[in-house]
């Protein structure tokens, strides 16, 4: 037994439980104390640090869908290449701001410093171009063209191109498919900036920093169905960068391709035969000015009749689509965008605007039977009409006595419009009108659809001009001032016109009147909206929205959604005013002013009808027009300061028709070689796995074709009329 008193172990075990009940309450004590020292004095810093780990974005870009051809064939479509960028976020964090990097990139690419600089400076109002219209955070491409060789020197090489990368990278690509361009209906791609991803933001299809965007044309109207979706990787990273899990993770969607209604065989042909007779224009002499026709710009359009589905477009001068892939160069771009480029960018289709000429009097055909006069009456046709002192000449002052409006179609004879113009404007008051105003002649152009946009799912239409009553108070408000400033009533001829409108430059005078009656004066249409009429013409009298857009297929093939035609508009025929004014169109290619053009055509089996235009312009060289239409197709040319219509667009009209139906020099038809004798009305066929049949397509041989009558045939000398 321990001799230990009882009392004595009972007071040790208390003060061993006093000890512990310390200890535990220091320790209590010491965790509270950090607790309060963690989450309350230090609270805010260990909250600014966890905020530094957030979540990092890795996008993987969407495949960007193609746009093809009626049959498939890719007229945009994408390519692996080396593509070379650089971190403007990592440079910035560098001394000199990465221009020592950049400066030595540049000598790995076979570059000039100042490009590469140039290529990652951002964009604002002050800066030129070449620069970064993108975000600052995105990686900004240098060049898209660099070799595996270059590529590797850049990795292998890592501490001398910090912010540097050299991956690859599927590109946009324009094949030119047969030499067919189509720049100006396909457009181009550049990088999303800042304020499209802040607007896009509240929308169903916000843009990433990585997303191209299509800026013109086909990219532009069909961006949303041909950009896809991006994938995106979400990581959670501590404020070390250091990936501490995964959140989400959503898979990239391939873009939508658009199958479009442009064949590019025939696409091929147009682009080559409008460049052909401006060429040829060149050469010869225009008799007005004794210079060659500069013959600087032109544009074709070959539409379906029946749907308005355009199977063509073509505008010069054109460009390369390629250049604006992975960033253009200055130089590029000042070629692009300066003067003496004559701005290749624009589509003069849809936004080339002129006076038409005669083709024109379509429209003054009809305003004049709905009007009130016959259309087989018979009406003067001298040489020249005279209003007050002033006289209005027939083109090259010849006359055909008497003649119906059918004829006056057939050989364009300008004297029988202007007699009919001069009397409605008398009827509606002269200088001084009524108050309420027939204006037949206005307000048929505005029926025909001019004036207004066609509705062409290609962006910045612009709508021409119908010099109406109201276009000539509003233009007279917005000029008078300097006219009166300008005005001389003895000047020269610029200077007295100034004088006139300075004192009536907002009435209606008879002058006015006639010119406008034969396209000229202040009237102005374009390419498009003369085939949407002739179009029209052709099918019966429905105006279609033009489209070039035929089905949209998804990534996968699965689903086709067909862009179906709409109309905007009937023309305002009556009766049989329109079988006879196709009467009168045809004998424009049998018997009149294009006669000459359509030698050995086979008017029996695909019968043609055509009118030629040549619009004077004060201070250049005549506007050549030539509108045709067949059964099947509506083709318009018309080649500024080119010449006469027949003269310079006409063989190229003849020749893209020979294409389209297999025809020789002698009218025979082989099918064998027509390209497309009917329009093209399936859809190019789809795999199981979504991709699309195309088949090969060869170069456009002019010498299969052409004509011998119209190769390099002189205008002064050529037979017939020349309108």
């Amino acid at each position: 037994m321990s001799n230990i008193p009882e009392t004595g172990r009972t007071q040790r075990v208390q003060i061993r439980l006093i000890v512990i009940q310390v200890l535990v309450f220091s320790l209590l004590l010491t965790l509270g104390g950090r607790l309060w020292y963690i989450q309350i004095r230090n609270g805010q810093e260990y909250t600014d640090e966890a905020k530094n780990n957030h979540v990092q974005q890795v996008v993987q870009p969407a495949v960007r869908g193609a746009i093809l051809d009626a049959r498939g064939v890719p007229l945009a479509d994408n390519e692996t290449r080396l593509v070379v960028s650089a971190s403007r976020t990592e440079l910035m964090k560098m001394k000199d701001d990465g221009d020592a990097v950049l400066t030595r990139l540049a000598e790995v690419l076979d570059m000039q410093p100042r490009e590469v600089l140039d290529k990652v400076r951002l964009c604002d109002s002050k800066t030129p171009q070449p620069c970064w219209n993108g975000s600052p955070y995105q990686p900004i491409p240098v060049t898209d063209e660099a070799t595996t060789q270059q590529a590797l020197q850049i990795r292998e090489r890592a501490e001398d191109f910090p912010g540097i990368t050299a991956e690859p990278t599927a590109v946009r690509r324009y094949p030119a498919p047969g030499k067919a361009n189509t720049a100006q209906v396909l457009g181009y791609l550049s990088p999303v900036t800042d304020e499209e991803l802040t607007k896009a933001q509240n929308t169903d299809s916000p843009y990433l920093r990585s997303d191209q965007v299509g800026r013109s044309g086909l990219e532009r109207t069909y961006d949303k169905e041909l950009r896809g979706k991006a994938g995106v990787t979400r990581y959670e990273v501590d404020n070390l960068g250091r990936v501490i899990g995964q959140a989400e993770n959503d898979k990239a969607e391939p873009g939508a391709s658009v199958v479009t209604s442009i064949d590019a065989r025939v696409q091929a042909v147009a682009e080559y035969e409008l460049n052909q007779a401006m060429e040829i224009a060149r050469k010869e002499m225009d008799r007005n000015t004794n210079q060659r026709y500069k013959a600087d710009s032109g544009a074709v359009v070959v539409m379906e009749t029946k749907t308005g589905r355009i199977v063509s477009m073509a505008s010069l001068p054109t460009y390369d689509p390629n250049a604006w892939v992975g960033g253009i160069s200055g130089k590029d771009y000042a070629d692009l965008t300066g003067k003496k480029s004559n701005f290749p960018l624009l589509n003069r289709a849809i936004q080339g605007q002129a006076a038409p000429g005669s083709i024109f009097k379509v429209v003054s055909t009809t305003a004049a039977v709905n009007a009130g006069y016959d259309f087989d009456g018979n009406y003067p046709c001298p040489s020249s009409y005279s209003i007050g002192g002033q006289v209005f000449k027939n083109f090259e002052s010849q006359g055909y006595g008497s003649i119906s409006l059918g004829r006056a179609l057939e050989v364009s004879c300008d004297t029988v419009y202007y007699g009919l113009a001069h009397k409605e404007w008398h009827r509606d008051g002269g200088i001084r009108p009524k108050k309420k105003t027939n204006d037949w002649f206005y307000r048929t152009a505005h029926q025909f659809g001019l004036g207004k946009e066609t509705g062409i799912d290609l962006p910045n239409e612009v709508t021409g001009r119908v010099p109406d009553r109201q276009w000539k108070e509003n233009f007279f408000r917005a000029n008078k001032e300097g006219w009166c400033k300008q005005g001389k009533k003895n000047g020269t001829y610029v200077e007295m016109i100034a004088y006139e409108n300075c004192l009536e430059g907002d009435r209606m005078r008879a002058g006015d009147s006639v010119n406008y009656s034969i396209g000229q004066g202040d009237t102005l249409v374009t390419p498009i909206q003369m085939a949407t009429i002739y179009a029209a013409i052709s099918n019966g009298g429905t105006l279609y929205n033009p489209t070039v857009g035929k089905a949209i297929v998804s990534g996968d093939g699965r689903t086709v959604r067909e862009i179906q035609p709409k109309a905007h508009g009937k023309l305002p025929f009556e009766g049989d005013t329109r079988d006879k004014i196709d009467e009168a169109l045809a004998g424009v290619a049998t018997r009149g002013s294009a006669a000459w053009r359509f030698g050995g055509w086979p008017q029996d089996k695909i019968p043609m009808h055509a009118k030629t235009g040549t619009a004077e312009v004060y201070g250049k060289q005549t506007t050549s027009w030539f509108a045709t239409y067949t059964e099947d197709y509506s083709i318009v040319m018309t080649i500024s300061q080119g010449g006469t219509g027949s003269g310079a667009s006409g063989p190229a009209v003849r020749n893209i028709y020979n294409a389209l139906y297999g025809l020789d020099a002698a009218g025979k038809q082989n099918l064998k070689k027509a390209l497309l004798p009917k329009p093209q009305k399936a859809l190019p066929r789809i795999q199981p796995d979504g991709s699309i049949d195309a088949p090969k397509i060869k170069p456009y041989d002019p010498a299969s074709q052409k004509p011998v009558e119209v190769v390099g045939q002189a205008l002064a000398g050529a037979p017939g009329r020349r309108d």
